[in-house]
């Protein structure tokens, strides 16, 4: 006898393909049919067969599963933050589709660190994935190449790689940036800040290069630009720095909203009012940005269809007989809110806004 008196078969609460065979009078192989999803079944013995599945607590034994077929039934998404709120929309998304499509998730956070992201790469080969997403910029190509060897199924975002089991998700910046500067130019503005991310980051680098491009269209030639992290304190710290310089400029747009947050605390704190004297703009449209005071003004991208397009385009690639690879494109849009107004001065407020300090750093100002 085992716990409270319970027999050992009692213990047993799994059973074997073969029970639920013999409870519905079918061949094992029809069971495994129907589990697998590997050939037609007749409809009512296929709900007389998932009825005793119940019944009988039956547990789909993976391992054995992937020793036979050599691939598992789970989809990878890497990941660079599961903190950071740009993300769990994605996660979300991407989970339920694969769920839908009977695949499990095995999500792996790099935590933007590159042995951890080699990792994760590892664990997705080690458990036979059949695909993989990878929203994070941070990735080599060796990486990639480890996975293609593989003969896993990738979906990059903004890496540009298209290829046979590869393919490319790409977040159209240049329209929504286009719109934001275009809305503070026809309010009036003409002194522009952006406060980037990290340069290492190349859709930090594409949302810089869009800035500038989206000014040269608008006719706006002087501006400036201060380096961020992507993070609250990188706002805080850029708006500190444009603090201490002759004078702010009137229309600040940030690389994402958790820097355009920080940005709008720093100015509030230093008595400049937001969107009176500074108008500011985020990017990505989180959650968060309609929580701010005031309201941010910001790009959005869809974090859903981003997660969706992420598991059509590995659904798509492993349906296909050359498994060939696609690039998908997600356009972003401006969201008009509160943190931005028409310009009401000539120009923008002066250092003394800081506190009267005396330092003077350099901000890089274009012309």
């Amino acid at each position: 006898m085992g716990i409270s008196g319970m027999s050992s078969k009692e213990l047993r609460t799994t059973s074997r393909m073969k029970d639920v065979a013999e409870r519905v009078g079918v061949s094992v192989t029809t069971v495994s049919h129907v589990i697998n999803k590997t050939r037609p079944v007749a409809p009512e013995t296929r709900r007389e067969v998932l009825k005793a599945i119940q019944e009988l607590n039956f547990y789909k034994n993976a391992h054995a599963r992937l020793l036979a077929r050599g691939k598992s039934d789970f989809f990878g998404l890497i990941v660079s933050d599961v903190g950071n709120p740009f993300f769990p929309d994605i996660i979300k998304s991407f989970e339920t589709r694969s769920l839908e499509q009977g695949f499990d998730l095995l999500l792996c956070n790099t935590n933007y660190d590159s042995a951890r992201t080699e990792t994760a790469v590892k664990r997705m080969i080690e458990n036979k994935v059949r695909g993989v997403a990878v929203m994070t910029s941070e990735f080599s190509p060796a990486l990639a190449k480890e996975l293609a060897a593989n003969h896993v199924a990738v979906v990059f975002l903004d890496l540009g790689t298209v290829q046979t089991l590869t393919s490319n998700l790409r977040i159209d910046y240049s329209r929504g940036i286009f719109q934001a500067i275009n809305h503070l130019h026809d309010h009036g503005h003409s002194d522009f800040a952006f406060i980037a991310g990290p340069m290492n980051l190349r859709s930090s680098v594409t949302r810089r290069t869009a800035f500038i491009d989206a000014l040269r269209r608008c006719g706006v030639r002087s501006y400036r630009t201060i380096d961020g992290n992507h993070k609250v304190d990188g706002g805080i710290s850029a708006v500190h720095t444009l603090l201490q310089v002759r004078a702010l400029p009137t229309a600040l747009l940030c690389s994402n909203d958790l820097t355009a947050i920080g940005a709008l605390r720093a100015l509030d704190k230093a008595g400049v009012r937001v969107p009176d004297d500074v108008s500011v703009v985020g990017f990505d449209d989180i959650y968060w940005s309609q929580l701010s005071h005031p309201p941010l003004t910001t790009i959005s991208v869809s974090r859903d269809r981003l997660g969706d397009l992420a598991y059509e385009a590995l659904g798509r690639m492993l349906r296909s007989k050359r498994h060939a690879g696609a690039e998908y494109i997600l356009e972003t849009h401006l969201v008009i809110r509160q943190s931005t107004a028409p310009m009401r001065r000539a120009h923008s407020l002066v250092a003394a806004a800081a506190g009267g300090s005396s330092a003077t750093p350099e901000v890089p100002e274009h012309a």
